[in-house]
């Protein structure tokens, strides 16, 4: 069996950013190919690589094309749609060399397959087994506030996950929605977790954690983090609101968030709050940081990680956080999909009051906390390596 897992263009792998999808192919990949898998990577090219020992086939794309990474405009719209008719050429080339028995494609990507299928013979799809992950956050929400969006920004995906062979979805809402709305056959879904990588987020001892907050020049000793995209999605500002009567009653606390802008009206709104309330010197933007050490490094150093967002598949920041050994704050409202046993490390809190008081007596509670931390590094070990997750799904594509 050959495997290709297939990058969406949107930038490269490895990640240089916190790309949550371009993370997925990459720890997948490599957890494959330990397990003695053969598996490739067909993703876009990129002169500025991150050094990696992983197996790519680049599909090249005009240099004005390639400029534009992130930004969430049209030209970005059209570097997607570019993308996406190159890799269905490289993809037919492919197929139409390969002498393998079985080929899996694994797209990850609506605009990506979209085209694959709509410009593919119905002989060269034959050679190969279609497989589809779903990351887009939009089915966590019920479908009477979605219906209208879904059928006319996503009406891509829509179409792919109708004809390929299978769909794996990251959460119990996104299946039943499937099922029951756009009445998907039930066999061919799949609920799969995403993993993390134990290795590389993984606690600080005292030591690299004091200094790497000393490098930082963050004088709290206790930190709340964030790491996400600064939009209303992910709700930094909700964060706030809620943590801003125990920043002003203690000077000790701070709360350090992190990543790329999506909206600079948000992050200044963001700005203004802590100038209003007076507690600018306590709320710190750390940047976008690269996935990896740096990332672990501000883990390392926090006490736990708040995770207000909006809407979201199944947060690889969540995984991450709990493999560092941090206890995560959810609103006990949200919908998010949570990992399996993880109660007692997922402290869900339910008002402002509430709130005030999981912080006090289990995260500022060092006897509590470390318990908590040692609970969540256990539960994420267990069960969600990448190794785990990229054995599950090689066992669906056997079949």
């Amino acid at each position: 069996m050959k495997i290709f897992e297939i990058g969406t263009g949107y930038t490269s792998i490895p990640a240089q950013m916190g790309a949550a999808t371009e993370i997925v192919v990459e720890e997948l990949t490599r957890s494959l190919i330990k397990a003695g898998h053969d598996v490739s990577i067909i993703d876009i090219q990129d002169n500025h690589r991150k050094p990696t020992d992983l197996p790519i086939i680049e599909v090249p794309i005009p240099r004005i094309i390639i400029r534009t990474d992130t930004t969430l405009n049209l030209f970005h719209k059209v570097k997607r749609i570019v993308y996406s008719f190159a890799l269905m050429r490289s993809l037919h080339n492919i197929l139409k060399k390969s002498k393998e028995e079985k080929i899996v494609l694994h797209f990850h990507n609506q605009y990506n397959l979209f085209f694959f299928l709509l410009f593919t013979s119905k002989r060269l799809r034959q050679k190969v087994h279609i497989a589809y992950t779903v990351h887009s956050y939009i089915w966590q929400s019920k479908w009477v506030d979605i219906a209208k969006v879904v059928h006319k920004k996503y009406f891509q995906e829509i179409f792919c996950i109708k004809r390929v062979n299978q769909v794996f979805v990251l959460n119990d809402q996104t299946r039943d929605i499937f099922v029951t709305n756009l009445f998907i056959e039930p066999n061919k879904i799949i609920k799969i977790s995403n993993g993390v990588n134990t290795d590389i987020y993984c606690g600080l001892n005292q030591t690299d954690a004091l200094n790497f907050r000393n490098k930082l020049n963050i004088q709290q000793n206790k930190i709340l983090f964030h790491a996400g995209s600064i939009c209303e999605r992910k709700n930094q500002l909700g964060a706030l609101k809620l943590l801003l009567p125990l920043l002003k009653k203690n000077k000790d606390f701070a709360f350090v968030y992190a990543g790329g802008v999506i909206s600079s009206e948000y992050q200044l709104k963001i700005q203004k709050f802590a100038q209003e309330n007076d507690v600018v010197s306590q709320i710190i933007y750390a940047g976008e940081l690269t996935p990896g050490k740096v990332l672990n490094s501000y883990y390392g150093i926090s006490s736990a990680l708040i995770f207000p967002s909006l809407q979201e598949g199944f947060s690889l920041v969540i995984l991450e956080a709990m493999s560092a050994g941090l206890p995560i704050l959810v609103d006990a409202n949200s919908n998010l999909q949570l990992p399996a046993q993880s109660s007692d490390c997922c402290l869900q809190y339910i008002s402002m009051e509430n709130f005030e008081n999981i912080i006090e007596s289990y995260v500022f509670n060092v006897e509590r906390q470390t318990k908590i931390s040692k609970r969540a590094r256990m539960i994420i070990y267990e069960n969600y390596s990448w190794d785990i997750v990229a054995e599950t799904y090689f066992q669906h594509w056997r079949i």
